[in-house]
């Protein structure tokens, strides 16, 4: 069956347009983490990304449009680099452990040029009102907190940590260590703080009752 000219065009203009709109976001995702989600421009992003900004602003519509897509974008990438590959080791201590140390790499090697994007956007949206870009950013870092706080309880029910562990408490200190360690690489330049956050994170683990880590 021959393919309709007028759909073959159709198609072949929405693959370019979704090509355009990854090249835009792969762009925007870096500029945000070191320009803040409102410095975010149709202009700014015109001039690293390989489209206009009449084009940029075809693409999403309006400043808001390009910010939640940006988040979005983000959160897959924070998912491709951090959580992804620690599922490859068992449920509780293990992958708990192994989300501490790709939560340090994705940091280390700035995945996002200004480092965890989700820590900036935090700070930036912090004292803002409420507003959709405010609540996609919460929804993600809920979502993170909420998946690293669950192979902690899975710990626990496995006997890999010790059972009454105050799991909030523990998670608490867990996120202090790893958001130290990004805030002194990226405004300190001490990259010395992945190391003492990852001992840091071993102690408070092993003195609740892990081993193996």
């Amino acid at each position: 069956m021959e393919s309709h000219p007028i759909l073959v065009h159709a198609d072949g203009r929405r693959a370019r347009g979704d090509r355009s709109r990854r090249a835009v976001l792969d762009h925007a995702v870096h500029l945000a983490s070191t320009h803040g989600l409102d410095g975010l421009s149709f202009g700014l992003l015109a001039g690293s990304a390989p489209v206009n900004k009449s084009g940029i602003a075809g693409l999403f519509g309006s400043k808001e449009g390009l910010q939640l897509a940006v988040v979005e974008q983000a959160r897959q990438v924070f998912l491709a680099a951090v959580v992804e590959p620690a599922r490859e080791a068992e449920r509780g201590l293990p992958r708990l452990w192994a989300l501490c140390e790709r939560w340090l790499a994705y940091s280390r090697d700035r995945v996002f040029a200004g480092g965890c994007f989700f820590r900036a956007a935090s700070a930036e949206l912090d004292a803002a009102g409420p507003s959709a870009v405010r609540d996609v950013v919460v929804d993600a870092i809920a979502d993170w907190h909420g998946y690293l706080t669950h192979q902690a309880e899975v710990a626990v029910a496995l006997g890999q940590l010790d059972v009454g562990t105050d799991v909030d408490q523990l998670m608490f200190e867990l996120r202090a260590f790893l958001e130290a360690a990004d805030d002194a690489s990226v405004l300190l330049g001490d990259d010395r703080a992945y190391a003492r956050a990852e001992t840091a994170a071993r102690a408070a683990l092993v003195a609740r009752g892990a081993s193996g880590i």
